[in-house]
């Protein structure tokens, strides 16, 4: 007869088979830990989140904004175009080649983006001539009068000069516009003259007043010849209405070079040397003004009657005017990346060359991994100075429309020549 029931009791040795028991979850009681002494779980029994507790994250955005900051170290250094690696594109504007004027910017040859824009020398010279000064009875110019170099002679005795915008062909070193003028050497036969210089108006006919003071700020003077009383160079910056003062003394008569150059912000340098002058060469530079000037300038000269001095080798680059505008944009060339891109970031460098421009309003960085048909806008924070003078600022892991064509878009806004110039040195964007 069949067993149809057993109790538990009744079984007092042996073993049961494995497949004569059914267990179910409420049959297995709860299991210490301490229990699993052996053995391996599978990868799909363990939660991420029992791991990731106890693991401690990395934060790699202090390692990333080194690594960009060495970049534009070496860039900037080695005056290297634009770059890219996998990882980062690097540009400090050496040319143009990274460059887009979205609006209103413009690439200086000093190697920065502004929406002060123009205000470039042409960097060539152009000679002066005798049609570009009125006719004076003691004058010769070489060549006929189609030369550069000029002699103010003894007979007739006449102190009266001229300036450029009184000859048939008059120049006028306009407003808002950079320009350099140089002549040399000089030549004087008694220790007089010669005097050239720059005036503000279109009616003067002599360098310095003989001994009185200059009539308006911003005007100023070479006076050469050891016997010309105090020679040297006199301005007047910023000190009022005829209040001239001395600013470089030098009493060498014959075969001295002067140069003057006005930057594209107003600023005048004078330069005097024993050579043609090289405005790269700083140790002719005798004087640079404090205050800007930026109205239309005439180069005017004399000689001292009765006394012959020369002045030769008379040239000019007048550059193109400078202009302004509040607002303006540029972006990079698309940059390819190796996968799709959903986090972007950057460090720029930037340079405050007049009043204290703003980050997030005044300078706006923008980032895009679809080719600019989406932008995220960054919230940029500072960072220590790049050198002095250039600014650093940085964005990290800013979230993008996921895409492979990076780049980048800079706003200007706020900007006011004289007043508030934002100038961007270079960019590193990471990805």
């Amino acid at each position: 007869m069949a067993i149809s029931k057993l109790k538990a009791s009744s079984i007092a040795s042996g073993t049961i088979d494995n497949a004569r028991i059914s267990l179910d979850a409420a049959e297995i009681p709860a299991l210490p830990t301490s229990k699993i002494t052996s053995g391996t779980f599978a990868d799909a029994r363990i939660a991420a989140s029992n791991v990731s507790q106890h693991a401690t994250s990395f934060d790699d955005n202090k390692l990333v904004n080194d690594l960009s900051t060495l970049g534009l170290r070496v860039h900037t250094q080695e005056n290297l175009a634009a770059s890219n690696t996998n990882s980062q594109y690097i540009d400090v504007f050496q040319d143009s080649t990274g460059y887009t004027n979205g609006a209103n910017t413009g690439r200086n040859a000093s190697e920065f983006i502004s929406t002060i824009t123009g205000g470039a020398l042409t960097g060539s010279y152009t000679n002066m001539s005798s049609a570009n000064f009125s006719s004076q009875g003691n004058w010769t110019w070489s060549s006929g009068g189609s030369g550069n170099s000029l002699t103010m002679g003894t007979s007739p005795d006449n102190d009266t000069g001229s300036h450029t915008g009184q000859g048939s062909s008059p120049i006028t070193f306009g407003a808002n516009r950079p320009f350099r003028w140089r002549g040399g050497g000089t030549y004087n036969a008694t220790g007089y003259g010669p005097y050239a210089g720059f005036r503000k108006t279109s009616t003067s006919t002599t360098v310095y007043a003989y001994g009185s003071s200059l009539d308006e700020e911003g005007e100023f003077y070479f006076k050469g010849g050891a016997n010309a009383g105090s020679p040297g160079i006199y301005a007047n910056d910023g000190a009022g209405a005829g209040n001239e003062t001395i600013k470089y003394s030098n009493a060498d008569n014959n075969s001295q070079f002067y140069g003057v150059e006005r930057t594209a912000g107003g600023i005048f340098k004078l330069y005097w040397g024993a050579s043609t002058i090289d405005f790269s060469d700083s140790s002719t530079l005798r004087y640079t003004f404090t205050n800007a000037y930026a109205g239309d300038y005439y180069f005017i000269i004399s000689g001292q009657g009765g006394n012959r001095s020369d002045l030769d080798n008379l040239q000019y680059d007048i550059g193109s005017a400078q202009t302004a505008s509040a607002t303006g944009n540029f972006t990079c060339p698309n940059i390819t990346a190796s996968s799709a891109t959903t986090k972007m970031g950057a460090v720029i460098t930037y340079q405050d060359n007049a009043g204290t421009n703003a980050l997030n309003t005044d300078i706006v960085l923008q980032l895009s991994a679809d080719g600019g048909s989406n932008y995220s806008t960054a919230t940029l924070t500072a960072l220590p100075d790049f050198s002095t003078g250039i600014k650093m600022a940085k964005v990290n892991d800013l979230a993008v429309t996921s895409g492979t064509s990076l780049k980048y878009k800079i706003s200007f806004a706020n900007q006011a020549s004289g007043s508030k110039e934002a100038r961007i040195r270079g960019v590193s964007l990471n990805y």
